[in-house]
């Protein structure tokens, strides 16, 4: 039955369990504790003693014993914890070191909760007190798990943060960039970047931050050859880590005086760039403070050495399709403007900074041999050499029709289902203007571009309301739309700008502010061409960002007094034969008017001829046209149009022949001559001089 009793609970069996307990307490290194309040005694049991490392009879109850077991950095934090515990009747948590007699620290760990009477007043605290070494250990290592996760995941978003630094770029010079700016410095924790390119046998400098400007100078084109840890990278297809400055004098001689400025305990890494399995350059970067390299970095860098790799590959195909193309747009734009008595201009064709310089933005002049200029701008959709080639082949289309003498309405029109024919789903944009610079009288023909801007000889601007029909192109095939020509006059010292697009549109900003912004460049740009050319692309710039191509032409008509009134054109009707009389009576008038009356008599009969074979061969109205010519003394150009596109022939003529003899006198009475062939007809001119004396 005692037997029976101590197992169902009797008071050995209960002595028993608490004896095993402090048994396995003290096997675990965990105690218990007690703090009566109003006397200050503390009461450890032995498991809590060992634990304090206190043996038997050391600990005298007080707290300040306690206290110099304790760190001195540590105490403070532990006190204020347990009066805030005391204060709000709660209880404490506590991890603080201990030093043992043999001076060795332990980790313990002290938890207790305060006992309070009836009155609410604390009275006592009791609680355990526990070994935390291994537990700390344990944390301490899960901490150097967690820290080298965050390293390695530091690692792969700097690699992710390149390719996204990388994904924009499109030149060599805009990786070079991206690779050289100040925030990869600091994803990288590095002191300084080089980028270099394989050249020719030579590793070129592109891109640097942080070195010195004599490093960068005096290597900026260097031999693979020589000892220098770019070229060794390239030589070599492997990495090259450095762990000091010793090293680095050692290894380089040549970088010896320049390797003061760099921390004696700075690292570095050469990494070479290699894309389809070519070295096509090298990355160097530098440490501060770092002396190695780990495993999972030496990974990193290699990652990125590939990832540059691809990125500058890519940049330097863009940048020889971009030369292929730019020396083809370059052939396809005019190598100059002619040179025209009494009209001055200017043209200038500005690449897209950030598309590489590619576009089908283009302009060009031609001078008539009437003496009328016709000046073309206009823009090709697409940035490529699809639309640079396009460009040219639309240019000398609109050259050679208006060339042939079309309206400039037809010369637009023709143009259009010229393109359409051409079937490359492209479209165009352009602006046409045939200028007189003798009268001013002026025509346009917009086919979906901006229209001109005009700027008076008193210098106020206004953009000339021009009505205009579709881009180039949109047509159907075999038909030619219709495009409204506008007339007006230039006046005598106003000028015409014509631009494209890019002149004026901004990505943040409404087409219509940038076109205002032009009006007031213009109005205050200098009045010669040349410069006001150059003042408009200067003072747009900083508004457009320079994103896309753009092409500019000006042309102003010279201040000549009586310019305006020195030519003349007078239509012969073939069903009124009084139009003939009327055009000789209009051209002795003209002619005396110029003061040009001494070749009055020659004029007229050579007047008379044309326009009589005009007549009777082309069975159809004709045009004749008086014009000055100022640049060859007293002189004076006569041209007769007509609708047949047969040019006249020389036939022998007997002295019975009542026709036959008008070309002869036409060579005979005249400087020069020819035909001209139109698009709807010809034109046969002649000019008439004073002889010399």
């Amino acid at each position: 039955m005692e037997h029976s009793g101590a197992r169902r609970g009797g008071p050995a069996a209960r002595g028993d369990r608490r004896a095993a307990a402090h048994v396995a307490l003290a096997v675990n290194g965990m105690g218990s504790f007690t703090w009566d309040l109003p006397s200050g005694v503390m009461h450890y049991d032995d498991a809590a003693l060992s634990v304090m490392g206190f043996g038997p009879g050391e600990f005298d109850g007080r707290l300040s014993t306690i206290g110099e077991r304790m760190l001195p950095v540590e105490l403070p934090a532990v006190e204020a914890q347990v009066d805030r515990a005391l204060e709000t009747k709660s209880g404490f948590s506590l991890y603080f070191r201990i030093r043992h007699p043999s001076g060795r620290l332990r980790w313990t760990h002290t938890q207790g909760h305060v006992v309070c009477d009836a009155h609410r007043r604390p009275l006592q605290v009791i609680g355990i007190v526990r070994d935390a070494s291994q537990e700390l250990r344990a944390i301490d290592q899960t901490e150097q798990l967690r820290q080298a996760r965050r390293d390695r995941r530091r690692q792969a978003d700097i690699v992710g943060y390149i390719s996204d630094a990388l994904v924009p770029t499109v030149t060599v010079d805009d990786v070079a960039e991206a690779l050289t700016s100040g925030r990869l410095l600091e994803r990288l924790d590095a002191s300084s970047v080089v980028l270099g390119l394989v050249d020719n046998g030579r590793i070129q400098l592109i891109g640097s931050n942080g070195l010195s400007r004599a490093l960068v100078r005096d290597f900026h084109l260097s031999s693979l050859d020589r000892a220098l840890p770019l070229a060794e990278a390239v030589r070599t297809r492997e990495p090259v880590f450095i762990t000091d400055r010793e090293e680095m004098a050692e290894r380089y001689p040549s970088l010896a005086p320049y390797l003061p400025a760099f921390s004696r305990a700075g690292a570095a890494v050469f990494q070479p760039l290699i894309a389809h399995d070519t070295p096509i350059g090298a990355l160097g970067l530098t440490y501060d403070g770092k002396a190695s390299f780990t495993h999972d970095e030496r990974t990193v860098l290699n990652a990125l050495g590939k990832v540059v790799a691809q990125s500058l590959q890519r940049a330097l195909l863009y940048d020889r399709e971009h030369e292929l193309a730019a020396g083809l747009q370059n052939a396809m734009l005019p190598g100059h403007t002619p040179r025209t008595p009494g009209l001055a201009s200017a043209t200038r064709y500005r690449p897209a900074s950030a598309r590489g310089g590619i576009g089908g933005d283009w302009y060009d002049m031609l001078t008539l041999p009437d003496g009328r200029v016709v000046a073309v701008v206009g823009d090709v959709q697409g940035h490529d050499v699809t639309a640079a080639a396009v460009m040219g082949q639309l240019r000398i289309a609109l050259r050679a029709y208006a060339a042939e003498g079309h309206p400039a309405a037809t010369v637009v029109a023709r143009a259009s289902a010229f393109l359409t024919e051409l079937d490359t789903d492209r479209f165009a944009t352009c602006l046409l203007v045939q200028i007189d610079p003798r009268t001013g009288h002026t025509v346009i023909v917009r086919a979906g571009h901006l229209g001109p801007v005009l700027r008076r000889a008193d210098g106020t601007c206004t953009w000339l309301d021009v009505p205009g029909g579709l881009p180039l192109g949109l047509s159907s095939p075999g038909s030619q739309p219709g495009y409204p020509a506008s007339e007006t006059v230039l006046g005598a010292g106003a000028a015409l700008l014509l631009c494209t697009d890019g002149l004026v549109e901004a990505r943040a900003a409404d087409i219509g502010q940038g076109c205002e912004r032009l009006l007031g460049s213009v109005a205050g740009g200098p009045a010669e061409p040349d410069a006001l050319a150059d003042h408009v692309l200067s003072s747009m710039s900083a508004y457009t960002g320079e994103e896309d191509d753009v092409a500019v032409l000006v042309m102003r008509r010279g201040r000549h007094s009586g310019e305006g009134s020195r030519r003349l054109e007078v239509p012969i009707r073939s069903v009124d034969p009084d139009s003939l009389h009327a055009a000789r009576r209009a051209l002795r008038s003209a002619l005396a008017d110029w003061s040009l009356g001494p070749l009055s008599e020659t004029a007229e009969l050579l007047a008379c001829e044309l326009a009589t074979n005009a007549l009777l061969h082309a069975r159809g109205d004709a045009t004749l046209t008086v014009s000055h010519v100022p640049d060859r003394g007293p002189a004076v150009r006569l041209a007769v149009t007509d609708t047949s596109p047969v040019s006249p022939r020389r036939r022998a003529a007997t002295e019975r022949s009542t026709s036959g003899r008008g070309l002869m006198l036409i060579e005979e009475l005249a400087a020069s001559w020819g035909v001209e062939s139109r698009g709807n007809g010809k034109t046969v001119w002649c000019e008439v001089t004073q002889p010399p004396p």
